[in-house]
């Protein structure tokens, strides 16, 4: 796996290798920061999983929204120390299922947020389109 960033003006061009591109900066309103690339990184890794977890326990997920917010150290490493996931599903889901799908993604297969621990405390939440919350 490779990327490729390219400083343009006060921005980095950052594009892997099929061409895909986002543009990071720090402080700039029409950039993404790093650490913001990194939050985003862990909603879309778990998020990917959960989907194709639930495909295969032939639940019909309708929609997905992920929103993840992170709390910074103080301090230099300025890491994040926690994060919490919100996870809004939307179809005809089992609940159940649905926290299986979560769980697994999170303690197995993201690597995302699995890279991102012991520092970061994740946790998650999530609500099913019926309002059922957890």
């Amino acid at each position: 796996m490779e990327v490729k960033l390219s400083l343009k003006e006060s921005w980095f061009d950052a594009v892997n290798a099929k061409g895909a591109r986002i543009k990071l900066g720090a402080g700039r309103e029409d950039a993404v920061s790093p650490m913001e690339a990194v939050l985003m990184a862990a909603g879309g890794c778990s998020g990917i999983d959960i989907v194709s977890i639930l495909e295969k326990m032939r639940q019909p997920l309708e929609g997905l929204e992920i929103t993840v917010t992170g709390q910074r150290r103080e301090e230099h490493p300025r890491f994040f120390r926690e994060i919490a996931i919100r996870y809004v599903l939307k179809g005809n889901l089992d609940a159940e299922k649905v926290q299986r799908a979560i769980e697994l993604s999170l303690s197995k297969y993201c690597s995302v947020t699995n890279g991102l621990e012991p520092n970061a405390k994740i946790s998650y939440e999530y609500l099913l389109e019926n309002g059922e919350e957890a």
